[in-house]
């Protein structure tokens, strides 16, 4: 593909982080008009009954799990345009990190909120991402097979595109109870 057909291929793309001569830059958002943003992201991490149960009850030998992956998991929202190439560093109005205890682990899900010209999806996903990496770690002395899956967005709030939904059927099944 010559250079002028590979140009006309990104504008009509709408690949956003390309420039006409495919070189990455990151999108201007000046221009945007700041709304409130919500994104929500679930991820869940397999486990052994054994180390369930530890995480449960408290007793992982790293300490609260829970506690860590919380923590662990606003201070990445928090970092995201850090971590990942050109997304946007943002002032973040909240972050919230959720847990539920499922029949063979523990579900997370982070809610990320800011009034502002860009959407927080990434953060929500970072949150999520870096809390069970967190889990993993916390007790990792008790379990080496868990196994992390299923970190997908699950709902968007505000911007141009407004409000976009996963299947929440699929998202939520299994789903037990709040830790």
């Amino acid at each position: 593909m010559d250079r002028g057909a590979f140009a006309r291929f990104l504008r009509m793309s709408g690949l956003t982080h390309l420039d006409s001569q495919g070189h990455a830059h990151m999108v201007d958002v000046g221009g945007k008009a700041e709304t409130a943003r919500i994104a929500i992201a679930r991820g869940s991490i397999r486990m052994t009954p054994a180390t369930l149960a530890a995480i449960r009850e408290g007793d992982a030998p790293k300490g609260d799990v829970l506690a860590a992956a919380r923590i662990a998991g606003i201070m990445a929202a928090k970092k995201t345009g850090d971590l990942i190439p050109l997304c946007h560093p943002l002032a973040l109005d909240a972050v919230a990190v959720d847990f539920a205890f499922v029949a063979d682990g523990v579900e997370v899900t982070a809610t990320a909120s800011l009034t502002g010209r860009t959407g927080v999806e990434m953060e929500a996903l970072t949150a999520v991402s870096i809390a069970l990496l967190t889990i993993y770690d916390m007790a990792k002395a008790l379990d080496k097979g868990m196994v992390i899956e299923q970190v997908r967005l699950i709902e968007k709030r505000g911007g141009k595109s407004g409000t976009w939904r996963a299947d929440e059927g699929r998202a939520d099944e299994g789903r037990q109870g709040q830790a």
